[in-house]
């Protein structure tokens, strides 16, 4: 089982491949795994930028053979030539990639496009061609299918992670889907027979930003002043400047808030997570909260005062953002 049949595929038939979604590091992921499969494994490798290599390089290596092997797998980033922003500079070798893409069936080395922060212009010759020339991929991953697509892919490379232990690690990623990655990589290495255990997410991620900025306010909504403002200072101290830490609190301020006056309106929890696209279990934590509607309302209008005031000079140290978490 391939990661890529995970995703939405036109033609997995195809080993020609356009690789599409707005995640990078989720894409180039998928495209390591998918070129790095027994299928390909004894052929000669190649990528290119057509960013910094440019579309004369592409184009050698499409038309050129390989020293070292029959076939070669190219692996294509930035392929802007699908998009609409193509200098006129560039028509002859636009032409040239169409007729060489128009072909693609006839060529024995493997081509598989990276477009994640590129938007394809549907419209132009070129990218009609590629599209019915090419299996596409569509890696697009909305918040609330995070959970679902790291646990298939955790399946598919033959890794187990056990609920609590995947719990943990989406909560300690922000359920981002990128940094679940970033972060699943780490605990591969570390994996004992293929097992992922909760001690070892506990061991090897760290909280995140988001995560201690909600313990922060957890325990100043306790009334626990004095762990709200170690937290606080130790996040000063891991590198965390006073605005990072302001717009995450605006973030999870505005975030609570919307989700109470949701509820007050009748919406039920799914339909607030619909509703919002977010994951639910920032929802459900949300919803968990205990301040009231107005005094939300009064914090996240203070923490927007004092971003202001940070930025126009009107504070010089962090001594605000105490302050502030004791207002709480």
């Amino acid at each position: 089982m391939t990661l890529l049949s995970l995703f939405k595929n036109t033609n997995s038939n195809n080993s020609h491949t356009l690789i599409t979604g707005d995640d990078d590091f989720l894409n180039d992921y998928l495209a390591r795994s998918y070129t790095r499969e027994k299928t390909f494994a004894k052929l000669d490798h190649v990528t290119v930028d057509c960013e910094s290599d440019g579309l004369a390089e592409l184009i050698a290596d499409l038309t050129e053979s390989s020293l070292f092997s029959d076939q070669k797998v190219i692996t294509v980033k930035h392929p802007f030539f699908l998009t609409a922003r193509v200098a006129q500079k560039y028509q002859q070798q636009l032409a040239q990639l169409e007729r060489i893409l128009a072909n693609s069936d006839r060529l024995e080395d493997i081509i598989v496009l990276v477009a994640s922060d590129e938007k394809i212009d549907r419209r132009k010759k070129l990218t009609k061609t590629v599209l019915r020339q090419f299996n596409v991929v569509d890696t697009h991953v909305k918040p609330y299918e995070v959970e679902k697509v790291t646990r298939q892919l955790i399946a598919a490379e033959g890794y187990q992670l056990p609920g609590p232990a995947l719990q943990l690690l989406l909560e300690r990623s922000d359920h981002i889907l990128d940094t679940v990655l970033s972060n699943l990589q780490k605990l591969k290495m570390l994996a004992v027979d293929g097992q992922i255990s909760v001690e070892a997410v506990k061991r090897n991620v760290d909280l995140s930003m988001a995560q201690n900025v909600f313990a922060i306010l957890e325990a100043a909504l306790k009334h626990n002043y004095q762990e709200a403002v170690e937290r606080l200072e130790n996040q000063l101290q891991e590198g965390s400047n006073p605005a990072q830490l302001l717009a995450v609190f605006e973030n999870q301020l505005e975030l609570i808030l919307v989700v109470k006056i949701l509820q007050a309106r009748g919406r039920s929890e799914g339909q607030i997570t619909k509703e919002l696209g977010v994951h639910p279990y920032r929802v459900k934590l949300s919803l968990q909260n205990g301040l009231s509607v107005a005094k939300l309302a009064t914090l996240l209008e203070q923490a927007i005062k004092l971003d202001f005031g940070y930025k126009s000079g009107q504070y010089r140290d962090s001594n605000f953002l105490q302050l502030f978490v004791l207002s709480v």
